[in-house]
Protein backbone atom coordinates (compact mmCIF):
# COMPACT_ATOMS: atom_id res chain seq x y z
CA UNK A 1 0.00 0.00 0.00
CA UNK A 2 1.17 3.35 -0.95
CA UNK A 3 0.71 6.36 1.27
CA UNK A 4 0.18 9.78 -0.15
CA UNK A 5 2.84 12.19 1.03
CA UNK A 6 1.49 15.41 2.35
CA UNK A 7 3.25 18.36 0.84
CA UNK A 8 4.31 20.59 3.68
CA UNK A 9 5.29 24.03 2.65
CA UNK A 10 7.63 26.12 4.73
CA UNK A 11 7.59 29.90 4.85
CA UNK A 12 5.48 32.73 6.20
CA UNK A 13 1.82 33.18 5.70
CA UNK A 14 0.55 36.43 4.27
CA UNK A 15 -0.62 37.58 7.71
CA UNK A 16 2.78 36.91 9.30
CA UNK A 17 4.50 38.90 6.55
CA UNK A 18 2.15 41.87 7.01
CA UNK A 19 2.72 41.87 10.79
CA UNK A 20 6.51 41.72 10.35
CA UNK A 21 6.47 44.60 7.84
CA UNK A 22 4.22 46.60 10.18
CA UNK A 23 6.61 46.13 13.13
CA UNK A 24 9.60 47.10 11.00
CA UNK A 25 7.72 50.20 9.78
CA UNK A 26 6.89 51.30 13.34
CA UNK A 27 10.50 50.83 14.49
CA UNK A 28 11.79 52.74 11.46
CA UNK A 29 9.37 55.60 12.14
CA UNK A 30 10.49 55.83 15.76
CA UNK A 31 14.13 55.87 14.71
CA UNK A 32 13.55 58.65 12.20
CA UNK A 33 11.67 60.75 14.78
CA UNK A 34 14.49 60.30 17.34
CA UNK A 35 17.13 61.14 14.73
CA UNK A 36 15.62 64.62 14.34
CA UNK A 37 16.41 65.32 18.00
CA UNK A 38 19.79 63.63 18.05
CA UNK A 39 21.39 65.48 15.11
CA UNK A 40 21.26 68.97 16.71
CA UNK A 41 22.80 67.54 19.89
CA UNK A 42 25.64 66.01 17.87
CA UNK A 43 26.26 69.43 16.27
CA UNK A 44 26.24 71.17 19.66
CA UNK A 45 28.62 68.57 21.09
CA UNK A 46 30.93 69.08 18.12
CA UNK A 47 31.02 72.86 18.74
CA UNK A 48 31.64 72.26 22.46
CA UNK A 49 34.53 69.94 21.65
CA UNK A 50 36.00 72.53 19.25
CA UNK A 51 35.92 75.41 21.73
CA UNK A 52 37.14 73.19 24.56
CA UNK A 53 40.07 71.97 22.46
CA UNK A 54 41.01 75.48 21.31
CA UNK A 55 40.86 76.96 24.81
CA UNK A 56 42.90 74.14 26.33
CA UNK A 57 45.40 74.31 23.47
CA UNK A 58 45.77 78.07 23.94
CA UNK A 59 46.53 77.55 27.64
CA UNK A 60 49.08 74.82 26.90
CA UNK A 61 50.65 76.99 24.19
CA UNK A 62 51.04 79.88 26.66
CA UNK A 63 52.80 77.64 29.18
CA UNK A 64 54.97 75.77 26.67
CA UNK A 65 56.06 78.81 24.63
CA UNK A 66 56.27 81.12 27.66
CA UNK A 67 54.20 83.70 25.84
CA UNK A 68 50.76 85.10 26.58
CA UNK A 69 48.07 83.76 24.27
CA UNK A 70 45.09 86.01 23.61
CA UNK A 71 41.62 84.58 23.10
CA UNK A 72 38.96 86.54 21.20
CA UNK A 73 35.39 85.45 20.62
CA UNK A 74 34.58 86.78 17.17
CA UNK A 75 31.10 87.27 15.73
CA UNK A 76 28.62 84.68 16.84
CA UNK A 77 30.50 81.46 16.11
CA UNK A 78 34.27 81.97 15.98
CA UNK A 79 37.23 81.91 18.33
CA UNK A 80 40.54 83.58 17.45
CA UNK A 81 43.82 82.58 19.11
CA UNK A 82 46.80 84.96 19.01
CA UNK A 83 50.22 84.34 20.52
CA UNK A 84 51.62 87.62 21.91
CA UNK A 85 55.28 88.29 21.20
CA UNK A 86 56.92 91.32 22.85
CA UNK A 87 59.59 91.49 20.11
CA UNK A 88 59.99 89.92 16.71
CA UNK A 89 57.38 88.72 14.29
CA UNK A 90 54.58 86.82 15.96
CA UNK A 91 52.70 84.09 14.13
CA UNK A 92 49.46 85.19 12.51
CA UNK A 93 46.28 84.79 14.59
CA UNK A 94 44.28 81.66 13.86
CA UNK A 95 40.48 81.81 13.68
CA UNK A 96 38.29 78.75 14.15
CA UNK A 97 34.62 78.59 13.11
CA UNK A 98 32.19 76.23 14.80
CA UNK A 99 30.63 73.64 12.54
CA UNK A 100 27.01 72.59 12.28
CA UNK A 101 25.26 75.90 12.95
CA UNK A 102 26.24 76.23 16.63
CA UNK A 103 26.59 79.79 17.91
CA UNK A 104 27.29 81.73 21.08
CA UNK A 105 23.80 81.80 22.60
CA UNK A 106 21.89 81.74 25.89
CA UNK A 107 18.36 80.50 26.46
CA UNK A 108 15.90 82.13 28.91
CA UNK A 109 14.78 78.71 30.14
CA UNK A 110 18.32 77.51 30.91
CA UNK A 111 19.87 78.72 34.21
CA UNK A 112 23.49 79.60 34.97
CA UNK A 113 26.05 76.87 35.70
CA UNK A 114 26.09 75.33 39.18
CA UNK A 115 28.23 76.83 41.95
CA UNK A 116 31.12 77.49 42.16
CA UNK A 117 31.27 77.98 38.38
CA UNK A 118 28.19 80.20 38.10
CA UNK A 119 29.94 83.31 36.80
CA UNK A 120 26.82 84.67 35.07
CA UNK A 121 24.68 83.98 32.02
CA UNK A 122 23.23 87.36 31.06
CA UNK A 123 25.22 87.05 27.83
CA UNK A 124 26.60 84.15 25.82
CA UNK A 125 30.15 85.31 26.54
CA UNK A 126 30.44 86.52 30.12
CA UNK A 127 33.84 87.18 31.72
CA UNK A 128 34.76 89.37 34.66
CA UNK A 129 31.15 90.45 35.14
CA UNK A 130 31.00 91.91 31.61
CA UNK A 131 28.79 90.78 28.75
CA UNK A 132 31.21 89.87 25.97
CA UNK A 133 34.10 90.05 28.43
CA UNK A 134 36.83 92.68 28.61
CA UNK A 135 38.60 93.69 25.38
CA UNK A 136 41.70 91.67 26.29
CA UNK A 137 41.43 88.11 27.59
CA UNK A 138 44.44 85.84 27.56
CA UNK A 139 46.24 82.92 29.11
CA UNK A 140 49.42 83.97 30.88
CA UNK A 141 52.66 82.01 30.96
CA UNK A 142 51.66 80.30 34.23
CA UNK A 143 48.37 79.09 32.69
CA UNK A 144 46.08 81.55 34.48
CA UNK A 145 43.40 83.44 32.54
CA UNK A 146 43.74 87.22 32.88
CA UNK A 147 42.50 90.51 31.45
CA UNK A 148 44.65 93.32 29.97
CA UNK A 149 45.68 94.47 33.46
CA UNK A 150 46.74 90.91 34.43
CA UNK A 151 43.85 90.57 36.89
CA UNK A 152 42.43 87.05 37.16
CA UNK A 153 39.41 86.54 34.98
CA UNK A 154 36.62 83.99 35.61
CA UNK A 155 33.91 83.46 33.04
CA UNK A 156 31.66 81.32 30.94
CA UNK A 157 30.94 80.80 27.25
CA UNK A 158 27.51 79.45 26.31
CA UNK A 159 26.90 77.81 22.93
CA UNK A 160 24.12 75.90 21.22
CA UNK A 161 21.87 75.70 18.19
CA UNK A 162 19.67 78.84 18.17
CA UNK A 163 16.04 78.11 19.08
CA UNK A 164 16.83 74.68 20.55
CA UNK A 165 17.46 74.81 24.34
CA UNK A 166 18.20 71.08 24.50
CA UNK A 167 21.47 71.83 22.69
CA UNK A 168 22.74 74.23 25.39
CA UNK A 169 26.43 73.71 26.11
CA UNK A 170 28.90 75.76 28.13
CA UNK A 171 32.50 76.02 29.19
CA UNK A 172 33.72 77.77 32.31
CA UNK A 173 37.19 79.19 32.78
CA UNK A 174 38.61 79.59 36.26
CA UNK A 175 41.02 82.54 36.18
CA UNK A 176 43.48 81.42 38.87
CA UNK A 177 44.30 78.12 37.19
CA UNK A 178 43.03 78.64 33.65
CA UNK A 179 41.11 75.40 33.99
CA UNK A 180 38.51 74.98 31.25
CA UNK A 181 35.51 72.79 32.13
CA UNK A 182 32.77 71.59 29.75
CA UNK A 183 29.06 71.31 30.58
CA UNK A 184 25.93 70.17 28.75
CA UNK A 185 22.28 70.80 29.55
CA UNK A 186 20.26 67.60 29.98
CA UNK A 187 16.89 69.37 30.06
CA UNK A 188 16.79 69.63 33.87
CA UNK A 189 20.32 70.46 35.06
CA UNK A 190 23.84 71.14 33.87
CA UNK A 191 26.01 68.04 33.70
CA UNK A 192 29.79 67.95 33.53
Amino acid sequence: MKKNAINSQSGFSLMEGIVAIGIIGIMLGMAIMNFGGILPNFKANSALDQILYQMRSAREQAIAHRRQVQVDFVGNNQIRITEIWPVGTAPAPVTYTFEGGAKFVTYPSVPDLPAPYNFGNTAAIYFGGLAGGPPIMRFSTDGSFVNGGNALLNGTVFIGIPGNPTTARAISVLGATGRVRPYHWDGKAWQE
